[in-house]
C-alpha cells in the first residue's frame, strides 16, 4: 500500500514536472542560440553580454521574489479550496508587482551607464555593456508581470500555459534576435535569391529581441490568468484594494528570497569582478560556460517548480506528511535528471562550444572549465530542488541564510584566492566545491523537517503531524 501511495505521489510530481521541464529546455535552447548568434560577432561581444550578465540575474531575482511572495499565498489558497480568496491575492499582486517593476527599471536605467565600469570591464566592450543592460532595464516590468502571471498559474495547479508561453518567448527570442542583430542577407534556393531583412544591430539587436519578446509574452500570460485560468479568472465585481495582510505576507516571503539573490548574485558579480582582469577571452569563455551548464540545471528548476506547487497546496490543505513526501520525492527525481544531463554535459562540452563560438581560444578554455562543474551537479540538484519545496512552505529565510554562508563563506574566496594563480580553472574550481557543500546543506534541512513548523500562509488550518495523509 505503502509503495503503491509512494508510485502515485511520483506520478504527480513527474506529470507536474514535465511541462515545467520542457519550457526550461527550450528556454536553454534559447540561450544556446542566442550565445551563438552573438558569439558568432567575435570575442568583444559576448564578453560585452557576459560581463553584465550577473546584472541581470540580480535584477530579475528581484522580480522572482516579489512574484513569489504572492504566488506562495495563491497555492496555499488554492490548496485549501478557497480560489475566491487566490483571486483577491492576484489582484493585489498584479498592483503591486507591476508599481515595483517600474521602479526597478528605472534604477536599472539609471546605472546602465555606470556599470561596465563598476565591474571591471575593458573600454572597448563597456559602451555595448551599457546599452544592452539599459535596453534590459526598460523591459524589467514586462518581466515582472510575466513572472507574477505565470507563478500564479503555476501555483494554482495549471502548469501547461505558462510553460507554453515561456516555449513561445524562446522562440520569439530567436526570431527577433536573427532579424534585428545581424544585416539583411540572401538565401539561396534552387536558383532562387531569397532577401531576408536584417537591421544589423549586433549586441543591442540582441537587447531588443529579448525586450520585445517579453513584452508579447506578459502580455499573453497576462491574459492567460486574468480570463482563461479555471480557479484565476477575475471577476468583474472583485476589489482591486491592497489589503496590508496580504502584502505583509508577501513581504514576509519575499525578503528573505530578494536577500538571497542579493547574496547569490552579488557573489556572482563579485565573481565577475574577479574573472574581468583575467581578460576578454575568460570573460567569454567563463560566459558562454554558464550558458552551456544552464543545459545541466535548468531541467531542475522546472522539476522545482512543480515541488513547490505540490507542497504548498499540501500544506494548505493540512497534509504536512504530504508536503514533505513530495518534498522527497521531487529532490530524488532533479538529483536523477541532473546527473544525467551533466553526463551528458562532460562527453558534449567540445560539441557545444563549437556551436557557441568560432573563436578557439575561448572553446579550449570553456571546455576544461565546463567539465569540472559537472561534479557538482548531483548536489547542485538537491539544493534547487529543496529550495523550491522551502518556498512552496513559506520558508524562504534559512535558504537565504545557507545561500549566504556556502557562496561568500566558500565560492568568493576560494575564487579570489585560485583566479590569480590558476586563472578561470580556478575559479570554476571554487564554484564545483561551493555547490556541492551547498547541497549537502540543504539537504539537512529537507531532512530535519523543520521547515514544515510554520503553518498554511493562506489558510487558518495549522500543520500537525498527525493529520491523515
Amino acid at each position: 500500500m505503502q509503495n503503491r501511495q509512494t508510485a502515485k505521489h511520483l506520478q504527480k510530481v513527474v506529470q507536474l514536472s514535465i511541462p515545467a521541464v520542457m519550457a526550461e529546455i527550450s528556454s536553454i535552447a534559447m540561450q544556446y542560440i542566442d550565445a551563438a548568434m552573438v558569439g558568432s560577432l567575435g570575442a568583444d561581444a559576448t564578453g560585452a553580454i557576459g560581463l553584465v550578465t550577473s546584472t541581470t540575474w540580480l535584477f530579475g531575482g528581484f522580480c522572482i521574489a516579489l512574484a513569489t511572495g504572492f504566488s506562495v499565498q495563491v497555492a496555499h489558497l488554492t490548496g485549501a479550496k478557497k480560489d475566491k480568496d487566490a483571486r483577491s491575492v492576484l489582484r493585489q499582486a498584479l498592483l503591486c508587482t507591476l508599481l515595483f517593476g517600474i521602479m526597478l527599471s528605472a534604477v536599472g536605467a539609471g546605472i546602465s551607464g555606470y556599470l561596465p565600469g563598476w565591474l571591471g570591464g575593458e573600454d572597448r566592450i563597456s559602451a555595448d555593456a551599457s546599452r544592452y543592460f539599459l535596453i534590459y532595464a526598460c523591459a524589467l516590468p514586462a518581466t515582472q508581470i510575466r513572472q507574477t502571471a505565470g507563478g500564479m498559474l503555476q501555483c494554482s495547479g495549471d502548469m501547461r500555459i505558462p510553460s507554453r508561453l515561456n516555449i513561445l518567448m524562446c522562440v520569439l527570442d530567436v526570431v527577433l534576435n536573427g532579424l534585428l542583430i545581424f544585416p539583411a542577407w540572401q538565401v539561396s534556393f534552387l536558383g532562387f535569391s531569397i532577401p531576408v531583412a536584417g537591421a544589423g544591430l549586433g549586441v543591442m539587436g540582441a537587447a531588443l529581441g529579448t525586450a520585445l519578446s517579453e513584452v508579447i509574452t506578459a502580455s499573453l500570460m497576462l491574459y492567460a490568468v486574468c480570463f482563461r485560468s479555471a480557479r484565476l479568472r477575475l471577476e468583474r465585481h472583485g476589489s482591486w484594494r491592497i489589503e496590508g495582510k496580504c502584502l505583509c505576507t508577501a513581504l514576509r516571503l519575499a525578503l528573505p528570497m530578494a536577500m538571497e539573490h542579493v547574496i547569490l548574485c552579488g557573489a556572482q558579480i563579485a565573481a565577475t569582478r574577479i574573472v574581468a582582469p583575467l581578460g576578454t577571452v575568460a570573460v567569454a569563455a567563463n560566459s558562454l560556460a554558464v550558458t552551456a551548464e544552464s543545459f545541466c540545471y535548468m531541467p531542475g528548476y522546472g522539476i522545482s517548480a512543480a515541488a513547490t506547487t505540490l507542497v504548498g497546496q499540501s500544506i494548505g490543505a493540512g497534509r504536512p506528511r504530504l508536503a514533505k513526501n513530495y518534498a522527497r520525492l521531487s529532490v530524488m527525481l532533479g538529483a536523477a535528471v541532473m546527473t544525467f544531463t551533466g553526463g551528458l554535459m562532460f562527453l558534449g562540452a567540445p560539441l557545444m562550444f563549437s556551436i557557441l563560438t568560432p573563436d578557439l581560444a575561448i572553446r579550449e578554455l570553456g571546455t576544461k572549465v565546463l567539465r569540472i562543474e559537472v561534479f557538482a551537479e548531483p548536489l547542485y540538484a538537491v539544493s534547487i530542488v529543496t529550495a523550491g519545496a522551502l518556498r512552496g512552505a513559506g520558508d524562504t529565510l534559512v535558504p537565504s541564510i545557507l545561500n549566504l554562508a556556502s557562496m561568500w563563506g566558500i565560492r568568493i574566496t576560494s575564487a579570489a584566492f585560485l583566479a590569480p594563480r590558476i586563472g578561470l580553472v580556478g575559479v570554476w574550481i571554487a564554484m564545483c566545491g561551493e555547490l556541492c557543500v551547498r547541497g549537502i546543506l540543504f539537504l539537512v534541512r529537507l531532512m530535519r523537517g523543520n521547515w514544515l513548523a510554520g503553518g498554511s500562509v493562506g489558510g487558518e488550518k495549522k500543520l500537525d503531524e498527525h493529520f491523515s495523509d
